[in-house]
């Protein structure tokens, strides 16, 4: 038996069990039981990281299962022994961003100058479009204060590296989403304490220096040190090349799990409204910065980009900074269910659009 059919067989294998499980589990547990849930949950993931016609959402799915497991076991990823876990946010934090860093250089930059007009309009639909719908959606569900904040935070915060990579499935400019989600880092530590002064001042107090120095420490700082670390030992390192998105994957993972043990308790009261929220917010975001990329005359790539980089914040900052405030089980809530959800639709829309090859220009 070769090495593609044991691979084969384990898929198989774990799938077929994992229905089974959540077969048990819906006709008579209830999933009143963690335990069989987070299996069940595990086999699942194991067998879309195995078998090749799931694979794309493997990520997602070890995600949710870790999520789960946080749910019904928080105890375990609160505290170890003495040692509180959220204090493991910022420094993973800064691993991803130094990361990111280093696989970028000053060309990522370039894309500015090459179309200015493009990178200004993704820009203006980033610090427009997804404030505005945190906000409104605030308000209309009426959340708690800092629950509110939260959701306008994501909305407030940059566009993350998970753009980047819809942006090269889905056949869309990626020129265009690097440049757009480098330059919206770089300006975040101006731009999201200016826009959670103007829309979550009236929910929380918004100290926009301090917000300006915690977001330059977790993301500017690591990002320059990746940078030099890129021009210096480019190519020289590649055992780090070939980590780093290991690394930022577990990362990223590890803090979604972290905050969602901490705020278990709130996460269980208003839940089901927060994860609709966030759907919304998601949803509207590829929606409407399709809309006004298309209504620009903009060609059908760069359109499918700027829609990715408006519906897919930098729910990590956005974790970071509600770590930094003291208010991760609270303020952190909307972030730790974004970013899970946001890769769902994203990879769905994704998949979606290399469907359609795009035209190159709009008629």
């Amino acid at each position: 038996m070769n090495t593609q059919s044991i691979t084969r067989w384990v898929g198989g294998a774990a799938l077929a069990a994992a229905t089974l499980l959540f077969l048990y589990v819906t006709l008579f547990d209830s999933f009143a039981n963690g335990l069989p849930v987070v299996i069940a949950a595990l086999f699942m993931a194991i067998a879309c990281s195995v078998l090749g016609v799931l694979r794309q959402g493997a990520y997602t799915l070890w995600i949710l299962t870790a999520v789960t497991a946080s749910m019904y076991f928080p105890e375990l990823f609160r505290q170890v022994g003495s040692f509180d876990l959220k204090q493991l946010i910022v420094p993973l934090l800064q691993a991803i961003m130094f990361g990111m860093g280093t696989a970028m250089s000053v060309k990522d930059f370039a894309g500015v100058v090459k179309t200015p007009q493009a990178v200004g309009i993704g820009l203006l639909c980033q610090l427009t479009i997804m404030p505005v719908i945190g906000f409104s959606l605030a308000y209309t569900f009426n959340f708690p204060p800092e629950i509110a904040a939260g959701v306008i935070l994501v909305g407030c915060a940059p566009s993350g590296l998970a753009s980047n990579v819809m942006a090269y499935i889905s056949k869309s400019n990626l020129a265009l989403s690097v440049t757009l989600t480098a330059v919206a880092t770089v300006l975040s530590p101006f731009t999201t304490p200016f826009l959670m002064k103007a829309f979550a001042g009236e929910y929380i107090e918004i100290d926009a220096w301090a917000m300006m120095w915690t977001i330059t420490k977790i993301v500017i700082l690591p990002i320059i040190a990746g940078l030099v670390f890129n021009h210096f030992l480019h190519g020289r390192a590649q055992w780090l090349d070939k980590a780093m998105p290991l690394v930022s994957m577990a990362a990223i993972a590890l803090i979604i799990v972290v905050i969602t043990a901490a705020g278990r308790d709130a996460l269980l009261q208003i839940g089901l409204l927060l994860i609709l929220a966030a759907f919304i917010h998601n949803v509207l975001g590829y929606m409407i910065g399709y809309g006004c990329a298309r209504s620009l005359k903009m060609d059908e790539q760069s359109c499918r980009s700027i829609a990715f980089e408006v519906g897919m914040q930098n729910t990590g900052l956005a974790s970071g900074i509600a770590s930094e405030m003291g208010r991760v089980a609270t303020l952190g809530l909307a972030p730790s269910v974004f970013g899970p959800l946001m890769n769902i639709t994203g990879s769905a829309l994704a998949s979606w659009w290399k469907g359609k090859p795009p035209q190159h220009q709009t008629e």
